[in-house]
């Protein structure tokens, strides 16, 4: 029997749950331990407190980030929130403490110089403020310890979110593998690309193709899509916000998986397709051996040593599928086929 993987939360409800304790501190000086909170959807999880301050005019209360059985890269980070009065009048402002990132680059939902706390967790934790009631004119800066180093494993540098992590969550439970942060930050890196101006950008399956399509084409860092394995969520989002060219990098594997209409390429939800190779190719002898090879790379060198040009043939099946998606969005598309070693094996377009 399979157990369900399980859920945890989203970083911007652990720090909702901090500011709402550091606030009731801060009016009562008490800490709530465990503190509940109301997500979104209206569930009430209730997290325990790690760390806690009170001091003249000002509360802190940390929470560790559970990020259930999602591999998430802040799984473990300790969330800090620091509450303290302000004007009367002001209402609920945010800062970014340690570890939490400033905007630099136009195209988020935050503008440029304001701390990288996404709106709706400034919204969960203005509501919470209210609810709990007082004078509610205070200043939350959130901090997330060894945030700046964490956030070198994200997308955050390149969106231009510069100093540590986001403060991130829509519903505030992190489903496992749903994937949704980084299709997120997709659709993010579009929309920094687009404030920008950049007209190509470059959706690319790995560190390889992306140093291929940046060298080849001489694409900034903000031009470069970690697309990793959803080429789905590359193309149907262009297809809503277009970019004048876009160009698909990848391995011979990931790519010929593409080319076979799959639009999600993790290797546990898509396979090479071998008997789609060998129709490509034109020598049945050559066919027949491919539909025996091991593995989409171990194909191409086959049809390289028969000379037929396999990775072209990919990038081209792997073209009609993009363009398929795109559903005429004036969108210009060509594919690059890579082998491990980062040598171009195939172009279309």
């Amino acid at each position: 029997m399979t157990t369900p993987l399980r859920h945890g939360w989203t970083t911007g409800a652990c720090a909702t749950a901090a500011t709402a304790a550091a606030y009731t501190a801060l009016l009562t000086g008490d800490f709530p331990d465990p503190v509940t909170i109301t997500l979104p959807k209206g569930q009430r999880p209730a997290f325990a407190l790690a760390r806690e301050s009170l001091g003249d005019g000002f509360a802190s209360a940390s929470v560790v980030k559970d990020a259930g059985d999602d591999p998430d890269v802040t799984h473990g980070a300790l969330i800090t929130s620091t509450v303290r009065q302000a004007a009367p009048g002001t209402g609920v402002t945010f800062a970014a403490g340690r570890g939490v990132g400033t905007v630099t680059k136009p195209g988020l939902p935050l503008e440029v110089g304001e701390p990288a706390i996404n709106p709706v967790p400034r919204r969960m934790m203005a509501e919470h403020i209210a609810a709990i009631g007082g004078h509610g004119d205070v200043v939350v800066e959130i901090s997330v310890e060894h945030g700046e180093e964490l956030a070198r494993r994200t997308w955050n540098p390149r969106l231009g979110i510069l100093g540590g992590l986001s403060i991130l969550g829509t519903t505030g439970i992190v489903v496992p593998y749903s994937c949704s942060a980084w299709i997120d930050s997709i659709r993010r890196g579009v929309d920094v690309a687009i404030a920008a101006g950049r007209t190509h950008v470059a959706g690319c399956t790995g560190s390889t193709s992306e140093r291929v399509a940046a060298e080849l084409y001489g694409l900034p860092d903000d031009a470069l899509l970690d697309m990793g394995d959803f080429a789905g969520a590359v193309l149907k989002y262009l297809r809503r916000h277009p970019v004048p060219r876009l160009t698909i990098a990848g391995g011979v594997g990931k790519l010929s998986k593409l080319a076979d209409g799959h639009l999600d390429l993790h290797s546990g939800r898509s396979q090479v397709n071998l008997g789609l190779l060998a129709g490509l190719v034109a020598a049945p002898e050559l066919a027949e051996r491919i539909r025996g090879a091991n593995t989409a790379l171990h194909a191409l060198r086959l049809a390289e040593e028969a000379g037929e040009p396999l990775g072209d043939l990919v990038a081209e099946r792997a073209h009609a599928t993009a363009a398929g998606v795109l559903c005429g969005a004036p969108v210009e598309v060509d594919v690059v086929v890579i082998d491990r070693a980062g040598t171009i094996v195939g172009r279309h377009g």
